[in-house]
């Protein structure tokens, strides 16, 4: 790391959490049952002398001793043996804070036909004729020893029954990433800072939102446009349009956080800028969706990687009869964009795990190449600002799009859900003439922990409706709003992610840095049609990296957490073939998605996992994982001649053990951080949501501009593609005012 760095200390403001729903999801026998789990995954660890042998993992003295010496030696703490025992100690499910946020995580980001299969299961495990069929035993699992428990769950995780493998994969991760968002002592234990090292925090721009009044009828303001989302697609239409000399009015579901709140803790930051708390699932549950949901859109939760649509894909999208991707109108407005936001390879400092992925890619002679950032033109040396970056440095719409837009007059409503576009019949065809929605005004505190204040229905009127609410929610307010077009949620691509890690003597201090700095796209063409996997490294959080790595018993877990200082993680992304859905949920109207990963890209990805173990390898690690469920690790062999390379015979073995085993289902779970294709483009009405220029089929006056607009997936991160695509709609889209008739 630069030794020119800042070291001052920097304190974001707390941030609240959003208020957990009167009534209690589950029943005191189910949460009994539910702790049980949790504290069996992530236990008490004590020495035989004195555990307790029900609640506690008993090891003898000698172990405790060797656990203890082994990981002083792991962390920079001073006091090694005080911070190892208090990581070994930790009882999350007596914590408090644990057991509110387990509550928060089942009350607001499960949908009900979950809560019921969870409480279903839990209430099955807690009689004897129940936990017969599913442990074995007949005692029920929660008054069972902790070791018994933990036995019960080893045996799911290879269990013939696909049911029990899930369960143990889906209960692991929710008491995993419970435990990671609330734990005090991890984080103190790796040393993982508060905020980055170095962060000279940012100044926001100042924004001003529109308030209503309370009372009965609904409020009713009139504008030229209204933009619906304020995300990478949003913030771009919003600043053309407002430029161009048009009214508009950007409206968004979430509330604004400055920047003085940034980075938020790992349990703030989850709830408060992700979509359902970043735990949407597949409805096969092998799929985790996390989409942005915060003021700024995913443009404020996202990486600085800023690629630009690649040729090919650019190519099969003119093929579909859409020309103008490989037009220079289209280069223009990726140009645009980039420039804009001041993208650029020349200020990239790589971290550790970027530098070791690009020096493995070129020892092995796979392509590779540095990302650009949209860092506008500074050095952006953050690993966290997943949760929101304090510099500012990241110019995402926040930083850029949306103060430009204010600047020229645009305005904003924090807090509004649009519920229905609102539709006038002109010459038998349904013309957009506004949306209606709730608007949510903060608490007394100016906050969103409490009350709110008001709770106002709130219709705008406008010459033209803009939807960019994104991949997930854009469709769901279509169909809301009354429209029958069968591509409305289909043709969903999620650009699936699975994990591989490798551990090193040396200090990697994987959080430190810009997330994402370097690709090898080496195989993104695997299929001749321009499907494949690319490798990236990934974000280093723990709550996101040590959510998916493998659970093999709760003392085993622990002691790999620790190790994180010295692994180096990365990960395989697919521009996958095969799409899914999305719809509403039959009882919430919450987004739901229907996806699973074809066995066309699972062996795409399966040859990206392979590849980055040799670059693991070849770099040096000590030991390498896979992390997909049934896998052991690879640990080097230090006799082995380092001039073997991968030849190395060993290697070469696990490497076949792993191709032939693969990826299995169910308990393999992918990730997805892109969303595309929902509302897709076409050059017919039958074969899309929107035309050529971004307006919906079969109406006038409604567009859409964000990645649901994507004929398919983008192959890269989809904010330069969905910001050059908005920008063209939006341009279109001001043209078309300036030309009405003038009264």
């Amino acid at each position: 790391m630069s030794e020119t760095l800042p070291t001052a200390t920097v304190s974001p403001k707390a941030s609240t959490l959003p208020p957990i729903p009167a009534g209690d999801p589950l029943t005191p026998p189910q949460w009994k049952t539910l702790l049980a789990i949790a504290e069996t995954i992530i236990p008490t660890v004590k020495p035989a002398s004195i555990a307790r042998s029900r609640t506690e993992i008993a090891v003898t003295d000698n172990e405790y001793s060797a656990h203890i010496s082994k990981l002083r030696g792991l962390t920079p703490e001073p006091n090694g043996d005080e911070a190892a025992k208090a990581l070994l100690d930790d009882n999350p499910a007596s914590d408090p804070v644990f057991r509110e946020e387990l509550r928060r995580v089942i009350a607001l980001t499960l949908p009900q036909s979950n809560k019921k299969d969870l409480s279903m299961i839990l209430n099955i495990l807690n009689t004897r004729a129940g936990s017969l069929v599913l442990t074995g035993k007949v005692t029920p699992f929660s008054e069972q020893p902790i070791h018994v428990r933990e036995t019960i769950l080893q045996s799911w995780a290879t269990a013939r029954l696909p049911l029990l493998r899930q369960l143990v994969r889906s209960m692991g991760a929710l008491s995993k990433q419970t435990w990671l968002k609330t734990s005090e002592t991890l984080p103190r234990f790796l040393g993982y800072p508060r905020v980055p090292i170095g962060m000279i925090p940012g100044k926001g721009f100042d924004y001003e939102f529109i308030q209503f009044p309370p009372g009965e009828k609904p409020e009713v303001i009139e504008t030229d446009v209204v933009i619906v989302g304020s995300g990478c697609g949003g913030g771009v239409c919003a600043k053309n349009l407002a430029e161009a000399g048009h009214r508009v009015i950007v409206v968004e579901k979430a509330h604004h956080w400055t920047p003085e709140h940034f980075p938020m803790r790992d349990q703030y930051g989850w709830n408060n800028l992700f979509m359902h708390g970043g735990g949407i699932q597949s409805d096969d549950s092998t799929l985790a969706v996390v989409a942005g949901q915060t003021f700024g859109g995913g443009g404020t939760v996202n990486w600085s990687a800023s690629l630009q649509t690649q040729a090919y894909v650019r190519k099969e999208w003119a093929d579909r009869g859409l020309p103008f991707f490989t037009s220079a109108e289209f280069q223009d407005s990726l140009d645009r964009v980039c420039q804009r936001m001041g993208v650029s390879t020349d200020y990239i400092e790589h971290s550790n795990i970027n530098r070791l992925l690009l020096e493995g890619a070129r020892k092995l002679g796979y392509s590779a190449k540095a990302v650009p950032q949209n860092s506008g033109g500074k050095r952006h040396y953050c690993g966290q600002c997943t949760f929101g970056c304090g510099s500012c440095e990241k110019q995402g719409p926040v930083v850029s799009w949306l103060p430009d837009a204010a600047r020229a007059g645009a305005k904003f409503v924090e807090g509004f859900h649009a519920e229905k576009i609102i539709f006038a019949k002109r010459g038998g065809q349904q013309v957009a003439t506004g949306v209606k929605g709730t608007w949510v005004s903060r608490d007394i505190n100016g906050g969103i922990a409490g009350e709110p204040v008001t709770r106002r229905k709130v219709i705008i009127k406008a010459k033209r409706v803009i939807i960019s609410a994104g991949t997930m929610q854009s469709p769901l307010l279509l169909l809301r709003s009354g429209l029958k077009n069968h591509h409305i949620g289909r043709n969903l691509y999620l650009h699936p992610v699975i994990f591989l890690g490798g551990i090193y003597n040396e200090d990697i201090v994987p959080w430190e840095g810009d997330c994402l700095t370097s690709v090898v796209n080496e195989f993104e063409n695997l299929d001749g049609r321009g499907h494949g996997v690319k490798i990236e490294a990934t974000n280093m959080t723990p709550s996101a990296w040590l959510t998916f790595m493998s659970w093999k018993g709760g003392l085993d877990y622990k002691l790999n957490a620790a190790r994180m200082r010295h692994m180096a993680g990365y990960f395989a992304i697919a521009r996958e073939k095969h799409p899914g859905q999305v719809y509403p949920d039959p009882h919430d109207g919450r987004v739901r998605v229907k996806y699973t990963t074809s066995n066309f890209d699972k062996a795409h990805l399966l040859e990206g996992i392979i590849a980055l173990a040799k670059i693991q390898y070849v770099q040096g690690a000590t030991e390498i994982f896979p992390m997909i469920p049934g896998h052991n690790s690879f640990v080097r062999d230090p006799a082995t001649p380092t001039s073997e390379g991968v030849n190395d015979p060993k290697f070469q073995d696990w490497l076949s053990g792993l191709r032939a085993k693969g990826l299995p289902s169910p308990e393999t779970m992918y990730v997805s951080a892109h969303q595309m294709g929902t509302s897709r483009m076409s050059a017919k009405e039958k074969e899309g949501v929107v035309d050529p220029t971004g307006l919906v089929w079969g109406t006038k006056g409604l567009y859409v501009a964000d990645a649901s607009v994507f004929p398919s997936a983008s192959g890269v991160n989809p904010m330069i593609t969905n910001m050059a695509i908005s920008d063209w709609i939006s341009r279109g889209i001001a043209k078309g005012l300036a030309e009405r008739p003038k009264l």
